[in-house]
């Protein structure tokens, strides 16, 4: 597959965005794509995996699916995708239980999404071995499911990819096409007419930018996710938990800095972030 001097890669994390851009690939409003690829964390709710299926069943560009290790028990474990240091969430952190809170440094997406689907690129689709360079006559456009209202995160996309990827790696962001401009809520509209179920957003179980609705739904329809969120979230203030070890405040999955089981989630404020993981939210 190397031979190809252009390569055309959608980043797709299926969520809202990506799917979008999928499916208007197949129905041939946008250019199609050589290939796309879903970096998986192993810790998706099971509608992100059945809408996968489904995707995958619709005849599109051919999807490819890598992982670099279960990310809950990467965390607790206290290692990060290569076995080597540690690779945190953006946990909420206080001196004590329901405080004021501070939070961790969010890494995760930059190992378990980003250079997961940067390494398919190079040793799957060109044959590449680790640290050997692009051939001079290949080319790669990289795809990003950003809409028009996330400017900032496609801007800081372009610029990463500017900086440090080299003149023979380009990105770009169809739903800011001037023939398409699509925003997230113009993506649902189109999805609905177009797919046969709601579309889920892209986050792991246990992410901490969820809203006390999504975590409601977790809970109410999908108890193993919800049992899985559970248990990573006490597994971070376990002692003896590499993820706590030397730090003098305790780690909670919620904003309220209670243990989720323990949170109440009756107050339906927005999303600290409305992030698809697309295999670029920590740009």
């Amino acid at each position: 597959m190397a031979e190809q001097k252009i390569w055309r890669i959608l980043n797709l994390g299926a969520g809202v965005q990506s799917t979008a851009i999928y499916m208007l690939m197949i129905d041939g409003e946008i250019e199609p794509a050589d290939v796309a690829i879903f970096a998986d964390t192993q810790e998706e709710p099971g509608g992100v995996y059945d809408h996968l299926a489904w995707l995958e069943s619709q005849g599109g560009p051919p999807i490819l699916k890598a992982t670099a290790g279960k990310l809950g028990d990467d965390l607790v474990a206290g290692k990060n995708s290569t076995g080597q240091r540690f690779a945190s969430i953006p946990a909420f952190t206080s001196y004590k239980e329901g405080g004021p809170r501070g939070m961790t440094r969010r890494q995760c997406t930059s190992e378990y999404k980003i250079a997961v689907v940067e390494r398919v690129i190079r040793r799957e689709l060109l044959g590449l071995k680790p640290r050997q360079r692009i051939p001079k006559g290949a080319r790669l456009n990289q795809l990003f499911g950003f809409s028009t209202d996330e400017p900032k995160r496609a801007g800081n996309a372009r610029i990463r990819y500017e900086q440090q990827m080299g003149p023979q790696w380009s990105v770009d962001f169809p739903l800011f096409d001037e023939r398409l401009w699509m925003s997230r809520r113009d993506c649902r509209n189109y999805l609905e007419g177009r797919v046969p179920h709601r579309v889920p957003r892209s986050a792991c179980v246990f992410c901490p930018f969820k809203s006390n609705a999504e975590w409601v739904d977790l809970r109410d329809n999908d108890p193993e996710s919800w049992a899985r969120a559970v248990e990573v979230d006490r597994a971070l203030r376990t002692s003896g938990t590499i993820a706590n070890r030397n730090l003098d405040q305790a780690l909670y999955i919620h904003q309220s800095c209670l243990p989720l089981e323990k949170a109440n989630l009756g107050d339906d404020q927005l999303s600290l972030f409305d992030l698809e993981c697309e295999g670029g939210c920590g740009l």
